[in-house]
């Protein structure tokens, strides 16, 4: 496997994965007592429905991490933006399994 890596760092390839996750460390324990709300939404998206997961914890870092996680596991694009979580098309219930998992409180808000 280092002869890969050797070969990579001889072809200008300096930055190499990393071995641990870069994800949030395990001493930060996010809020979990105030319930995340998620919300389908289309205004204002030319009628493109997005899930709008509100209420997380403000801690941009957390919220990066989350975010990477569910697009991977939900196979779908989204941002973070103001404080929540975007994901393109109607993601409402695998995210709140998800978010389940993690130890939140889920409510669907809307219709």
């Amino acid at each position: 496997m280092s002869d890969l890596f050797e070969q990579l760092k001889n072809l200008g390839f300096n930055k190499l994965p990393d071995s641990q996750p870069t994800d949030v460390p395990a001493d930060t324990k996010p809020d979990t007592s105030v319930p995340v709300k998620i919300q389908r939404q289309t205004k204002g998206r030319a009628g493109k429905g997005v899930t709008v997961i509100m209420q997380l914890p403000d801690n941009q870092q957390l919220l990066e991490s989350y975010a990477k996680q569910l697009r991977k596991q939900l196979s779908v694009g989204g941002a973070v933006k103001d404080g929540t979580i975007e994901l393109q098309g109607d993601q409402r219930q695998a995210a709140k399994s998800w978010l389940e998992q993690q130890g939140f409180t889920v409510k669907l808000a809307g219709g």
